[in-house]
């Protein structure tokens, strides 16, 4: 248990059975009543973000979530399995926790898997990755990167959206959080 003048970004609350990470938080002290601390609170399996108002001093509940370095080693089915670094203890994690990583998700790729309670919460992977051009449409003479875009794939499946002088077998940097090309690697 914590109070709300323990707040701080990236906290995880458990709030009505349901775990929240703190986003944001300010304490309010008006000219008149009593402080109160308001937040943003994401919801940390489904992503719903909502605002809450907090008086001073209440008691929230913690919860403790487990945040560890780990390495993707291959998927299974629907499952995604990954190596805890320091233990070698392999776990699995559903399809639906990864989400959009799966994208960008290279065997033997690092990321941080958090969870709580031995459940896997979510995977973060860093903010940007490099993967090979598998096929895009070749370009013209005559291109220049202010050009325009086209499609290409990447060696994970994914389409990036890549200036019109990439060509297929060229290594580029991906942007994860966004899917955006960010420069030759």
């Amino acid at each position: 248990m914590a109070t709300t003048n323990d707040l701080k970004n990236g906290l995880v609350l458990n709030l009505d059975g349901e775990l929240w990470s703190v986003v944001e938080f300010q304490h309010v002290k008006p000219g008149k009543g009593g402080a109160f601390v308001r937040t943003t609170l994401k919801n940390v399996l489904s992503g719903k973000v909502v605002d809450r108002t907090f008086n001073a001093g209440t008691k929230v509940d913690t919860a403790t979530v487990d945040k560890r370095t780990m390495q993707y080693l291959y998927a299974d089915g629907d499952d995604f399995v990954f190596m805890d670094l320091d233990t070698y203890d392999q776990i699995p994690v559903s399809g639906a926790t990864v989400g959009d990583a799966a994208k960008y998700l290279l065997p033997e790729a690092e990321a941080t898997v958090a969870t709580h309670e031995g459940v896997p919460l979510y995977v973060e992977l860093p903010t940007s990755v490099v993967l090979e051009v598998t096929y895009t449409e070749p370009g013209l003479q005559g291109d220049r990167s202010t050009g325009g875009n086209k499609p290409a794939t990447v060696e994970t499946g994914a389409t990036v959206a890549v200036p019109l002088f990439i060509s297929t077998g060229e290594k580029i940097k991906v942007d994860t959080r966004d899917g955006r090309y960010l420069g030759r690697a």
